[in-house]
């Protein structure tokens, strides 16, 4: 799993722009005698024979797609205005660098320096309206040599290991899932087994909601990453996770209240095979989980998430056991019948 993570983390792909992962993904698994394909809306589908068939048909799912931003004008001096593709809390925009994904053009994203702010101004996070991305053009007829109203960009790759097991990057959100995907798919499974590399997440569940209506899974794993509330100023009793704590299970979120029956089954997979767990401890946030659970003829559903700080950040912070924890757990739950 470790080996794919840098790799995938590295790629600019926002919602809506997953073709380059796509095709990097496709390119490390097409030797592991999967099939796959890829539907209208861009998800990668694919099917391993294990060595033994199941009665009910297992789904293992992670999305794509990362946060980014979208051009929405260009000024006469050059100057790009922008909004969010996918949840991006405004505070930590500003300042940072981007690559926009279909020129690799760079930019800084901008706002009035604080030598120019007013005193009412300062101190407080500047509204989106007032932000713009400064690729150092001088006008609107040279700015659009390079880029045009719609096109898409990532924060800059900046894959980092900070030490104690800890690595830094933008999009561990949920490059980590699919590199835990790959891994299991390069592997020899017990039973057959379909997994979903799924587009726009980050807006909204899209792809899911096709990939559900066209699979009709019993049972659904997703995997994802979920907010660690291990920092400053975060009282106990609102920390949903911690990194280091290990694989983190989900009982209930804003999308959907998990199986019950998956839930017992991941916490005995979990001790039998002296896997680092914990329960996320807050109702918040959501998942393609609950897009499975309600789509089609719906699904049974769990998912196992990796503890992230700082998420849909230019800088989200995780530790590798955590990933680790994941991908055992993930794969001692499929070698399950689920009958």
């Amino acid at each position: 799993m470790i080996k794919y993570l840098k790799k995938y983390c590295d790629i600019l792909a926002p919602s809506g722009m997953e073709d380059a992962l796509r095709t990097q993904i496709i390119k490390d698994i097409k030797d592991s005698g999967c099939t796959y394909n890829t539907d209208s809306v861009g998800n990668l589908i694919v099917f391993k024979q294990g060595k033994n068939r199941r009665n009910k048909k297992v789904l293992l799912s992670a999305h794509m797609d990362e946060v980014g931003f979208m051009i929405t004008k260009i000024d006469d001096d050059g100057y790009l205005r922008f909004n969010m593709v996918g949840g991006i809390d405004r505070r930590v925009v500003s300042g940072k660098r981007i690559v926009f994904c279909e020129s690799g053009i760079q930019g800084l994203v901008s706002s009035k320096s604080i030598h120019m702010q007013t005193p009412e101004e300062r101190g407080k996070c500047e509204p989106l309206t007032e932000m713009y991305i400064d690729i150092g053009a001088t006008s609107r007829e040279q700015a659009s040599k390079y880029v045009s109203i719609g096109d898409c960009a990532a924060f800059m790759p900046n894959y980092t290991e900070l030490g104690n097991g800890l690595i830094c990057s933008k999009a561990i959100d949920d490059r980590f899932g699919c590199a835990v995907l790959v891994a299991m798919i390069n592997s020899q499974l017990e039973y057959d087994t379909y997994f979903a590399f799924n587009t726009c997440e980050e807006v909204g569940c899209d792809g899911a909601k096709v990939v559900a209506h066209f699979l009709q899974p019993d049972i659904v794993i997703a995997l994802e990453s979920t907010t660690a509330g291990d920092v400053a100023g975060i009282p106990e009793n609102k920390c949903a996770c911690k990194v280091g704590n290990g694989a983190v299970l989900s009982i209930m979120d804003r999308s959907t209240i998990y199986s019950k029956e998956l839930l017992e089954l991941a916490v005995s997979a979990a001790e039998e095979k002296n896997i680092k767990w914990q329960y996320k401890n807050v109702i918040a946030g959501g998942n393609e989980a609950g897009v499975y659970q309600r789509a089609a003829a719906g699904a049974k559903v769990l998912a196992i998430s990796a503890p992230t700080r700082y998420i849909h950040s230019q800088s989200n912070i995780a530790a590798l056991a955590d990933m680790e924890a994941v991908a055992k757990l993930s794969a001692a739950l499929n070698e399950r019948s689920f009958d």
